[in-house]
C-alpha cells in the first residue's frame, strides 16, 4: 500500500539529520553547552551538522554526566568545543576516550585567556562569542577552502548582529558604573564587569558555585548589604538557586532590594544575542526603580 504524502514528507524530513551526518561535505560540531553550539549554527549555516551535548535549560551543568550517545558524537565529530576552564570536564573525558588526530578542538576558556580558578561562565563575557565565532570560522575555512566566502559573510552578518547588544551594554555601563550590586553565585559576573557594576559578596558566590557552605561571616555580610541597602540589584542563578540562595532572595524582596534571576544554560528557541538581551532588559528594568 502506498504511504499517504503526509508520512513520505515525514521521513524525508526525519532522514536529513541522518544524510547530512553521512555526507563528507558536511562539518560535523559537536559542542558541549548549546550556547556555542547555537553560535556554531549561525556562523556555519547549513554546511555543518551541529548538536550540543548540554542542552536543556533544566538540566544543572553541575551536576550534569555525559550519556553514550554524547560519546559516540563526540567521537565522530571533525570540530568539538568546550567550555574549558574546569566548567565541562566530562568533554575533555569524551575526548581522551576517542582521540582522533583528524578532530579539531576549540576551548573557549584557551581562547580568551581564562583557566581553572577563573570565573568559568565565559558566555556572559561580551568578549567571548566574537573571539570564538572568529576561531570557529577560520577553522570551518581551513576543513572547507571553496566555501571559505561564504562563512566570512557568515561572521561579518554574526558580528552585525552584536550591536544592539554593544550598544545596550555601553547604554547601561553610562548610567550605572559604579552602582554596587551582589549576587549568590558568579553566573552574571563578567556581564556586570561589562556594565561597570560594583560587585560585593564575591567571596560567598564562589561557595555557592562551589557547592560549599559559605563562611558565616560572609553570610552575615550579604544578609548587611540587603537589609542596609548597600547594593541596588541582587542577581541569583535561577537554575541551581539552593536554600541558601532562597533566602538571600527573601530577604532581599523583604527589603525590596529587586531581583534579577539569570541562567547558565541558554533557553530553548533563543540566540545568544537574543538570550543576553532579555537579561539585559530584565537588568535595565530592575535598576530603574528608584532606590530606597
Amino acid at each position: 500500500m502506498p504511504k499517504p504524502p503526509m508520512l513520505i514528507a515525514l521521513a524525508a524530513l526525519l532522514s536529513i539529520p541522518a544524510m547530512a551526518q553521512n555526507d563528507p561535505s558536511m562539518t560535523s560540531i559537536v559542542a558541549a553547552e548549546s550556547v556555542y553550539g547555537d553560535v556554531a549554527r549561525q556562523v556555519a549555516g547549513a554546511r555543518a551538522v551541529v548538536s550540543s551535548i548540554l542542552n536543556s535549560p533544566d538540566q544543572d551543568p553541575h551536576l550534569f554526566e555525559a550519556s553514550p550517545s554524547a560519546a559516540r558524537r563526540v567521537a565522530t565529530a571533525d570540530i568539538a568545543v568546550c567550555n574549558g576552564a574546569d566548567y565541562d570536564p566530562w568533554m575533555t573525558k569524551l575526548l581522551a576516550a576517542s582521540p582522533s588526530p583528524s578532530r579539531k578542538l576549540i576551548n573557549v576558556a584557551e581562547l580568551v585567556h581564562r583557566k581553572a580558578g577563573d570565573n568559568p561562565h565565559l558566555w556572559y563575557d561580551p568578549l567571548t562569542m566574537p573571539a570564538y565565532a572568529k576561531a570557529l570560522t577560520a577553522m570551518l575555512a581551513a576543513r572547507d577552502p571553496e566555501h571559505r566566502d561564504e562563512y566570512q559573510q557568515r561572521l561579518v552578518a554574526f558580528l552585525a548582529s552584536l550591536h544592539p547588544l554593544e550598544t545596550k551594554i555601553a547604554d547601561l555601563r553610562t548610567r550605572y558604573a559604579g552602582i554596587a550590586v551582589t549576587a549568590t553565585e558568579p553566573v552574571f559576573g563578567y556581564m556586570a564587569t561589562a556594565l561597570g557594576f560594583t560587585m560585593r559578596n564575591e567571596r560567598f558566590q564562589l561557595a555557592m558555585m562551589n557547592d560549599t557552605e559559605p563562611r558565616m561571616s560572609d553570610v552575615a555580610a550579604f544578609e548587611s548589604d540587603l537589609k542596609q541597602h548597600a547594593v541596588r540589584l541582587l542577581i541569583y542563578n535561577s537554575q541551581a538557586a539552593g536554600k541558601t540562595a532562597q533566602r538571600m532572595v527573601g530577604i532581599a524582596r523583604q527589603a525590596q532590594i529587586p531581583v534579577v534571576g539569570v541562567t547558565e544554560t541558554e533557553p530553548a528557541g533563543q540566540t545568544w544575542q537574543g538570550w543576553m538581551m532579555g537579561q539585559l532588559d530584565a537588568v535595565a528594568q530592575a535598576m530603574s526603580k528608584p532606590s530606597l
